[in-house]
């Protein structure tokens, strides 16, 4: 079994502070272990037992690996024998991917009325492109004004005309659904080929199944 690098760098280590030292993330190693005994692992996670700390100092060099300190604050601590310098790597390369996966998705509002003429509709929904295109989430809203929210008719047309207008660029997330005065539906961008997009025909039979 593999140490998950994640989880030992979590492990801290408390500096001298009547020397104000600072507190450190990087967890104890070799020499710097000063206990006189430790619980060993294995470097492929198996259990050694408690040992003094003389001896997995020499089973470390022996093993040309590093003893590391994997939990502090167990009695006896708990060391694991391992390559820590390839432990380092392993650590900041899983950070960076964690990084990258942490997108940040921004919606954006787009708001039409039903009625919309051809112009604006199609300003609308060059802003609409645009959105998905950078990646951004899109909440359309429909604004019923008057006797146009005895009609929701109107605005289920225009959000399905909209759908199968973008469909190459997003797909539906969330179908309409009315909120006081208006209807709201949400657009997301297609992220993966493994994104399933939603037909115009699936939006519709959707939005009959809600009713």
């Amino acid at each position: 079994m593999r140490a998950d690098p994640l989880a030992i760098t979590l492990m801290m280590v408390i500096g001298d502070r009547r020397r104000g030292g600072a507190i450190s993330v990087e967890p104890r190693i070799n020499d710097r272990i000063r206990v006189p005994e430790v619980r060993l692992v294995g470097p492929q996670g198996e259990q050694v037992g408690i040992v003094r700390i003389e001896d997995a100092l020499r089973l470390a060099q022996e093993s040309d690996l590093d003893l590391v300190e994997v939990a502090p604050m167990a009695k006896p601590p708990v060391c694991k024998l391992m390559d820590y310098g390839k432990f380092k790597y392993e650590a900041a390369v899983k950070s960076r991917e964690a990084r990258k996966n942490q997108a940040h998705t921004v919606i954006k509002e787009m708001k039409l009325r039903p009625k919309i003429d051809q112009h604006d509709y199609d300003t609308k929904k060059g802003h609409v492109v645009r959105f998905l295109k950078a990646g951004d989430k899109v909440k359309i809203t429909i604004m019923f004004r008057g006797r146009e929210q005895s009609r929701p008719e109107l605005g289920l047309r225009l959000l399905a005309k909209l759908a199968e207008d973008v469909q190459d660029l997003g797909f539906v997330e969330a179908t309409p659904k009315q909120d006081g005065r208006n209807m709201i539906m949400v657009l997301a961008p297609h992220r993966t080929k493994a994104t399933q997009m939603r037909s115009p025909e699936t939006f519709i039979e959707s939005i009959a199944a809600d009713a």
